[in-house]
């Protein structure tokens, strides 16, 4: 497979009043064409914060300091607004975990649909773009879709309006999607529906995915490769069974242990301890030892995103020992 999105180095920082913050603090990652690249990690780790980055949805006076992002071989730190715009929602599309909060309620899901697809320059006429929007409402499993185009959001199911949200964000024909927590406010039935609409979407598209959430689980079914995020950095990458296998990182074994398992439903849990540092505060040693067992004094110095296993990179200086 090639390449799709390559990020090195990227850097996005928000100025507060206890000092200017890091949200995401030199991450590096790539998708490939076709790939489901799974994002797991706590809330304020740095996952939304990294693909608004890379989306240019960083809103003022949040903004990308450093880093390069490569869309299919493009810089788009390099393209302008108008560039950027464009390709954002026919190349590059979001969609987002709450559909009820991004979808307008004031405008009917086709109207949305169609704006979309005439933005984009993908239908000529109103009827063009009706059109279009009912097979775009057909293809993610909406009933009489036809019927339902003049219906507002607060008219479908929680479901549907996730599918929705789906359809608009594939109403360019992207080449990626980012997909941020798109289930969390569905049902087990729904969300496995939504999961399987995206796997199929992928599998005939060749679409890449990058999948958001919190959910290891999740991630272990749906992602062949997986990226462990805390406090602003990737702290493990590799292909997703090998690292719930056998992971290199504590938080990444913390994440796991904290789970509940089917097969030994008498296990204890074990919460990881401590809190997230404050990130106006950390400096450049491991921002997880003030919670790590295995901490030593080396762990104040820098640690790099290193090779722990032919494609895996861990970010601790005692990931051999974690084998």
């Amino acid at each position: 497979m090639s390449v799709l999105l390559e990020v090195r180095g990227l850097r996005t920082v928000f100025p507060t009043r206890r000092g200017p913050v890091a949200a995401a603090d030199g991450v590096d990652l790539s998708i490939d064409a076709g790939e489901a690249l799974g994002v797991v990690g706590e809330s304020g780790s740095g996952k939304s914060v990294t693909f608004l980055s890379i989306l240019g949805l960083i809103r003022p006076p949040g903004r990308v300091v450093e880093g390069e992002i490569r869309f299919d071989g493009r810089d788009l730190r390099r393209l302008s607004h108008a560039e950027l715009r464009a390709l954002r929602g026919r190349e590059m599309a979001l969609a987002m975990q709450d559909a009820l909060s991004a979808l307008n309620p004031a405008f009917t899901i086709g109207q949305q649909l169609c704006e979309t697809l005439v933005a984009h320059g993908l239908a000529r006429s109103e009827r063009a773009a009706r059109t279009q929007a009912v097979a775009l409402l057909e293809k993610v499993g909406i009933p009489a879709a036809a019927e339902r185009l003049d219906d507002y959001p607060h008219q479908f199911s929680g479901g549907m309006r996730q599918r929705a949200m789906i359809a608009i964000a594939l109403a360019g024909r992207p080449r990626l999607l980012v997909a941020d927590e798109p289930t969390t406010a569905l049902d087990v039935t729904l969300r496995a529906q939504v999961l399987d609409l995206l796997d199929d979407l992928r599998r005939e598209g060749g679409l890449a995915m990058a999948l958001i959430t919190h959910d290891l689980a999740l991630v272990a079914e749906r992602c062949a490769r997986v990226m462990v995020m805390y406090a602003g950095q990737v702290v493990e990458t590799g292909p997703t069974r090998e690292v719930i296998a056998a992971p290199r990182h504590p938080y990444t074994r913390g994440l796991l242990e904290s789970l509940p398992r089917l097969e030994d439903p008498d296990r204890p849990l074990h919460p990881i301890t401590g809190q997230v540092p404050d990130l106006a505060r950390v400096d450049t040693g491991c921002r997880f030892r003030n919670r790590c067992a295995l901490a030593t004094p080396d762990c104040a110095r820098p640690v790099p995103l290193a090779p722990a296993a032919p494609g895996r990179l861990a970010r601790c200086i005692r990931a051999a020992e974690l084998a």
